[in-house]
C-alpha cells in the first residue's frame, strides 16, 4: 500500500495543522442585521483587537491574551462599525474581531502588537484561539478592502454580524474572501523519494512543498499537476488530497495533496523558485526533524500543512 492508497492514522489529518482549531459556533444561519450590536451589548462579549495584520495582545506574566473586554476594548479606539460577528464559545460569550485605530507607539506596556505570522510560529496562543484568531484576521482583511463598492464606488455598509456588504446605491452584496491555494508533495514511488523546493524567502535552509494559486474553472487536480510541472518540469499522474489549512496571509485555504511523478528530470523555474531537488527518506525524516542534512536543510515548523504532509508520507506504508 502506498500514499495514495493509505486511509489515514485514525485522525483527521487537517486537525493537526495550525489554525484549525476553532470551535466557535459560528451560527451562519442565524446571522441578521442586527446580530453584531446584540452581541456587543452582551456583557459576555469578547473581542479580537486587530490592526494592520497584528493582533493586540495582553501580557499576562508568562502567557498572552487575546481577548479584550468591552471596557478594555474602549482604550483602544475600536471601530464598531466594521467589527465582525465572528461566533459564541462554549458559554455562549459572543466572539467579535474589530479594527482598531489607536497609536501602535503609544500602547500601554502589557499589550503587544504581534504580527499572525509570529503568533504561530512562536506559539503564543493555544491552538482553539488562534484558529478564532484566523477567522477573525481573514474577516477584518478582506472587510478593510471592501469597504467601497466595486461597481458604482459608493461606500458600503455591514450586514449580517459583518459577514456581508452592501452597496446602498446599487445594492450588490459583497461576501468574504477565501482564496484557495493547492500545495503539493510530489512523490517517486520507484525510487521511494520527495519532490522539494525552496523560494528565495524561506529562512535559509528551509525546503519545502512546492504550491500555486488554483485558477479559475481549474479542479483542484489540474492545478497540481500544472504548478508542479510549471515550477520544476516534473509531471505527474495521480492526485490524492490529505488535508487543508486555513492561512490568514490573508484569506488563503491551503488544499494538501500527494501526486505521484510520472518523470523525474527537474528543470527548475528561476522565477519562482531558488532550488528544487529530490530527496531520499532519510534526507527528508533528517530534515523533518531539524537534525543537519547536508549544511543544515530543514523543512518547515509542525503547524505548516507541509510538515504534515512530509511526515505522514514518512509514516506510510509504502
Amino acid at each position: 500500500m502506498t500514499i495514495f492508497d493509505a486511509n489515514g492514522h485514525g485522525h483527521e489529518p487537517s486537525s493537526r495543522v495550525a489554525f484549525a482549531g476553532n470551535r466557535l459556533d459560528r451560527r451562519s444561519e442565524q446571522r441578521h442585521d442586527d446580530s453584531l450590536t446584540e452581541a456587543l451589548a452582551s456583557p459576555k462579549m469578547r473581542a479580537f483587537a486587530m490592526q494592520g495584520g497584528r493582533a493586540l495582545l495582553k501580557k499576562q506574566g508568562e502567557e498572552f491574551a487575546p481577548l479584550h473586554s468591552a471596557e478594555e476594548l474602549d482604550h483602544l479606539k475600536p471601530d464598531l462599525e466594521n467589527a465582525i460577528l465572528l461566533g459564541f464559545s462554549d458559554d455562549e460569550s459572543p466572539r467579535i474581531a474589530v479594527p482598531v485605530h489607536l497609536d501602535l507607539e503609544t500602547l500601554p506596556d502589557n499589550i503587544k502588537a504581534v504580527d499572525h505570522r509570529s503568533i504561530y510560529m512562536q506559539g503564543l496562543l493555544k491552538d482553539s484561539l488562534l484558529g478564532e484568531l484566523a477567522q477573525g484576521a481573514s474577516l477584518l482583511a478582506w472587510a478593510s478592502s471592501h469597504r467601497h463598492c466595486g461597481r458604482c464606488g459608493e461606500k458600503t455598509i455591514a450586514r449580517s454580524g459583518g459577514y456581508r456588504r452592501e452597496c446602498p446605491a446599487c445594492k450588490q452584496q459583497l461576501f468574504p474572501r477565501t482564496d484557495p491555494v493547492v500545495i503539493m508533495l510530489s512523490i517517486d514511488l520507484e525510487n521511494d523519494r520527495c519532490l522539494l523546493g525552496r523560494s528565495p524567502h524561506f529562512p535559509q535552509g528551509m525546503y519545502s512543498c512546492l504550491a500555486g494559486f488554483l485558477e479559475p474553472g481549474e479542479t483542484m487536480e489540474d492545478a497540481v499537476r500544472r504548478e508542479t510541472l510549471e515550477e520544476s518540469a516534473i509531471r505527474v499522474g495521480r492526485v490524492r488530497y490529505h488535508a487543508s489549512q486555513p492561512w490568514p496571509m490573508p484569506h488563503t485555504l491551503m488544499i494538501g495533496c500527494y501526486c505521484e511523478a510520472t518523470s523525474t528530470d527537474i528543470k527548475i523555474d528561476t522565477n519562482e523558485l531558488e532550488d528544487c531537488r529530490w530527496f531520499t527518506r532519510p534526507e527528508a525524516e533528517a530534515m523533518l526533524n531539524r537534525n543537519v542534512w547536508g549544511n543544515g536543510h530543514s523543512t518547515p515548523p509542525p503547524g505548516a500543512i507541509a510538515h504534515h504532509l512530509i511526515r505522514d508520507w514518512l509514516e506510510s506504508t509504502d
